[in-house]
């Protein structure tokens, strides 16, 4: 084969390349537009997450600063979109209280929600002597004595939504929910064994 004949088949195969690559490039272009109006019109909404319940089987201070916890709680979160569902990477439920953690991170397993579906679920949350600021330790104990503490349960997580058969990129969400704990005269729990449940049914706040 003559040199002048090498030079045109790799020409040939270099527009052939070209162009493939070109055609892909328009290809992905295509659908990223696609998908993008059908995430438009769709307007993917929060989910929705309550607060049911709660079940303390201890919260406690001991010496001024350390605070251990024991508490079982019910949460229910709805995915309220029509055409859009949820797969919930990462959900790590603990309790604060006055802006420090108390309990340690307990994991509920990934999961997916399809539309308008609902999952309820009920981890413990445990913390044992764990150190806050000295003065949430005294402000805990006055609390208490007041007759009712508020807590606020957190969940740390990571969601991706999927839109027919894509799947986007996973995003960091916050979920709060306050509970209040009451004692003595105040109390609206209920004497379970050797806890005291309370029905809350409190909204929460999401930020994706």
């Amino acid at each position: 084969m003559s040199e002048k004949e090498c030079d045109h088949h790799k020409g040939k195969y270099g527009r052939l390349v070209r162009g493939f690559l070109a055609g892909l490039l328009i290809l992905l272009f295509i659908l990223l537009v696609v998908f993008l109006i059908t995430w438009a019109v769709l307007q993917p909404k929060k989910p929705q997450f309550v607060l049911q319940d709660a079940t303390v089987y201890a919260l406690n201070v001991s010496a001024p600063n350390f605070v251990s916890s024991t508490i079982s709680l019910t949460i229910s979160s709805q995915n309220p979109n029509d055409n859009i569902g949820i797969y919930y990477d990462k959900l790590d439920v603990y309790a604060t209280y006055q802006d420090q953690q108390i309990t340690y991170y307990t994991a509920i397993p990934p999961t997916y929600q399809g539309h308008h579906d609902v999952n309820v679920w009920s981890p413990y949350i445990v913390g044992t002597n764990v150190p806050v600021a000295p003065y949430n330790g005294l402000s805990l104990n006055q609390d208490a004595t007041d007759g009712s503490i508020v807590l606020l349960i957190k969940i740390d997580g990571r969601v991706r939504w999927k839109v027919g058969t894509i799947t986007t990129g996973d995003y960091h969400f916050d979920v709060t929910c306050p509970a209040l704990i009451t004692f003595g005269s105040q109390s609206t729990g209920i004497t379970v064994g050797n806890a005291i449940k309370y029905q809350l049914v409190q909204s929460c706040s999401v930020s994706v």
